[in-house]
């Protein structure tokens, strides 16, 4: 309540959005021998500046490793289908056999899991992804936010 009152103070508007339906979210840890990576992705604008970024951890609660990569002037969809991708390669210079990959763009998980059609400009990337996931155990989830 106290930050509704600081922005009312300066003159800011507020709405409050009335919650429907709350979905309660939380985070998994990966089975023994699993590694387990969330990823998102950020634009100021879309299209506009992008970056993507994702952590590694394993089931006992580790730190395992982390990246991030800044993408020039790209779209959501774009970018997100870019941490995913940056995910997997990360996954294959630690030579990781086990991977979890989550993230909460649904498409990008349906894209990758099934194998649909993804942007032209993101196509041989992908493929080249899986290609590498079709050689190690692979698993995609969606994580609301």
């Amino acid at each position: 309540m106290f930050d509704f009152n600081v922005l009312k103070f300066f003159g800011i508007n507020t709405r409050s959005g009335k919650v429907i339906h709350p979905l309660p979210a939380w985070w998994e840890f990966p089975s023994l021998g699993w590694v387990k990576s969330n990823t998102d992705g950020v634009v100021r604008g879309s299209p506009g500046l992008a970056t993507c970024g994702g952590i590694f951890c394993g089931n006992m609660e580790e730190f395992i490793g982390c990246f991030y990569a800044f993408l020039d002037v790209q779209t959501t969809l774009v970018v997100e289908f870019y941490g995913f991708i940056h995910a997997i390669k990360e996954a294959q210079k630690m030579d990781l056999t086990n991977i979890w990959l989550e993230c909460d763009f649904a498409l990008v998980c349906v894209a990758f899991g099934a194998r649909t059609n993804v942007p032209w400009m993101l196509r041989n990337r992908r493929n080249t992804c899986l290609n590498y996931c079709g050689k190690i155990r692979f698993r995609v989830s969606h994580i609301f936010r």
